[in-house]
C-alpha cells in the first residue's frame, strides 16, 4: 500500500544497538525475538497482533499491575471498557493522562508496573527519543505496549528492537488489546485452555441438562473433538443417569479439595463415556449440605480446561455468586428457555445481566426448547425474540417420543435418531461453537431392527 508519509530506517539517525539497549534489556527482548516478530509483521499495517488460537478458550489474565498513559479521551474510554472485562478482573489498572512525558515522570517516582501501555501521536523520531528516555527508569521484565498513529514497518522495527512487545494503531478494539495482554502474560507451563461452554435454564424443567448432555456428545462424537461434560448440579444432576454410567467418584471430590486438583487427579475422577467424551458426574444426593467456595469452582473448572479442547458445563437452575461468576467467565453461554412468560422474564434478566458484565463478548446463545406442546398456550417465536431482544439460535420441537426413548436407553438423541430435527439443531449448535462440520453417523439396518 502506498504511503507518502511512510518512514524508513534511513529516516532515523539513531543507533539501534546503543540507544535501544536499556528498554530492550528491561523487557528481555533479543535480536532473535525481533526477527521473529518481524517475520509475522504485516508490512502493510506495520504491526502484527498475535491473537490466541480461536479454537482455544479465553484465559483470564493473571494478577498484574497495568499503567496506561494516554493522550486522547477515546483511549481513556477504551481502557475503562477493558478494565471491566471479565478476563481483567485480577488486573490492577490505572490510566494517567499525558502520554510518554507523563510515563517518564511517573516512573521516576514509582515502582515499574508489570505492563506499560503508552499512547503517543508524536512523530516517529521524537517517539523513539522518549522511549529511550523512558527505558532508563524501567525495571527488568516490564512488558510495553505502544498505541501510535503511524502504520509503518520501520517504526515497528525500531520499537521492537527496544523491547516494545506490541504496537497498535487505531482504531483499536477492546478485545484486541485484552487478547494481546493475555498473550504477553500467558503461563508457559499452562499454554492451553479449552473452550468453556455454560448451559443454563431460564427456569426449572426447560431441558437445559438435556441440551448440555446432547451438545457435549455432538461436539465429541459428531464433530470428533475431545470434550468433557461437567455436571455442576450437585444435588440433582442427571449426567450419570443420562449416560447410563455408575461411578463412585464425582465432581464433588475435586471441589472439596481444589488444592490437590491437577491433571492426574482430574483424569482419575473422570468417567469415560466414549473415547472422546469424558464425564464429571454429580453425586446427586441431598444427604450432605456442602459449603463449596467460589475459588474451588474456579480452580476445578480451570484444571479441566487444561486437559481438553472443549468443556461443557451443565449448570443448575439457581442463582448464587459462584454460578453468576461461572457464567460471566465462560467463553460461551447457552440460555435455554421455553416459549412461555416465566422463561421470557427470567431469560431477559439473565441476558441483561450478562450483556452488562460481558461487554466485549457475544451475548448468550438463546435456545428455545419444547416448542409446540399440544394445547399449551405459547408465545410465538417472533414475539419472544423481540421481547427478550435476542434471536434464538435454534428452536427445538416438542418431541417426547425421541427424548423419552433416548433417556430410557441411556443414549443421546443423535444415537437414537440421527436425522431428527432436534438432532440436527443440536449439531448446528456444535458447529457454531467449534467451527467444525458435524459428521452425523447413520444408523445401520441392524440398529434399526434392534431399536438402538
Amino acid at each position: 500500500m502506498a504511503n507518502e508519509s511512510a518512514l524508513f530506517e534511513d529516516d532515523f539517525p539513531l543507533d539501534l544497538e546503543e540507544d535501544g539497549e536499556a528498554l530492550k534489556e528491561a523487557s528481555g527482548a533479543t535480536d532473535a525475538s525481533v526477527d521473529a516478530e518481524l517475520e509475522g509483521a504485516d508490512t502493510e499495517s506495520g504491526y502484527d497482533v498475535d491473537l490466541p488460537d480461536p479454537d482455544g478458550g479465553e484465559r483470564p489474565i493473571p494478577a498484574i499491575s497495568m499503567r496506561v498513559f494516554y493522550e486522547v479521551d477515546s483511549t481513556a474510554d477504551l481502557i475503562a471498557t477493558i478494565a471491566h472485562d471479565r478476563r481483567m478482573r485480577s488486573v490492577d489498572v490505572e490510566a494517567i493522562e499525558g502520554g510518554l512525558a507523563s510515563a517518564i515522570e511517573y516512573l521516576q517516582a514509582n515502582v515499574t508496573p508489570n505492563l506499560l501501555v503508552l499512547e503517543s501521536h508524536l512523530p516517529a523520531a521524537q517517539m523513539i527519543e522518549q522511549i529511550d528516555a523512558l527505558a532508563e527508569h524501567c525495571d527488568p521484565g516490564v512488558q510495553v505496549m505502544v498505541i501510535g498513529a503511524t502504520n509503518d514497518i520501520a517504526l515497528y522495527r525500531q520499537l521492537v528492537s527496544r523491547g516494545v512487545s506490541e504496537y497498535l494503531v487505531p482504531p483499536v478494539k477492546p478485545l484486541q488489546v485484552i487478547r494481546a495482554i493475555g498473550t504477553l502474560f500467558a503461563d508457559p507451563e499452562t499454554p492451553f485452555l479449552g473452550k468453556s461452554i455454560s448451559v443454563v435454564g431460564a427456569k426449572g424443567g426447560v431441558g437445559a441438562s438435556t441440551i448440555a448432555h446432547n451438545l457435549a456428545w455432538s461436539i465429541a462424537e459428531n464433530a470428533r473433538l475431545n470434550t468433557t461434560l461437567i455436571d455442576l448440579d450437585i444435588s440433582f444432576g442427571t449426567t450419570a443417569l443420562d449416560f447410563n454410567q455408575e461411578g463412585t467418584q464425582s465432581v464433588v471430590d475435586a471441589l472439596l479439595a481444589p488444592e490437590r486438583t491437577d491433571e492426574a487427579v482430574i483424569s482419575r475422577l473422570l468417567t469415560k463415556a466414549t473415547d472422546r467424551l469424558s464425564l464429571f458426574t454429580a453425586p446427586a444426593t441431598i444427604n450432605d449440605e456442602l459449603d463449596i467456595s467460589q475459588d474451588a469452582y474456579d480452580v476445578v473448572i480451570q484444571a479441566v480446561r487444561r486437559t481438553v479442547p472443549y468443556v461443557v458445563m451443565d449448570l443448575p437452575h439457581i442463582w448464587s455468586n459462584w454460578l453468576s461468576t461461572t457464567l460471566v467467565a465462560s467463553d460461551e453461554v447457552m440460555l435455554v428457555c421455553q416459549p412461555d412468560l416465566a422463561s421470557l422474564r427470567n431469560g431477559k434478566n439473565i441476558i441483561d445481566r450478562l450483556k452488562a458484565e460481558r461487554p466485549n463478548d457475544n451475548p448468550p446463545r438463546l435456545i428455545l426448547n419444547m416448542a409446540g406442546v399440544p394445547k399449551r398456550p405459547e408465545i410465538p417465536v417472533k414475539d419472544f425474540a423481540q421481547a427478550i431482544d435476542l434471536e434464538p439460535e435454534v428452536v427445538l420441537p416438542f418431541d417426547p417420543q425421541l427424548f423419552g426413548t433416548a433417556a430410557n436407553n441411556g443414549q443421546m438423541i443423535s444415537e437414537t435418531e440421527p436425522d431428527a430435527k432436534s438432532t440436527m439443531a443440536i449439531n448446528h449448535l456444535a458447529t457454531l461453537i467449534t467451527g467444525q462440520a458435524v459428521n452425523v453417523p447413520k444408523k445401520s439396518f441392524v440398529q434399526k431392527l434392534l431399536g438402538k
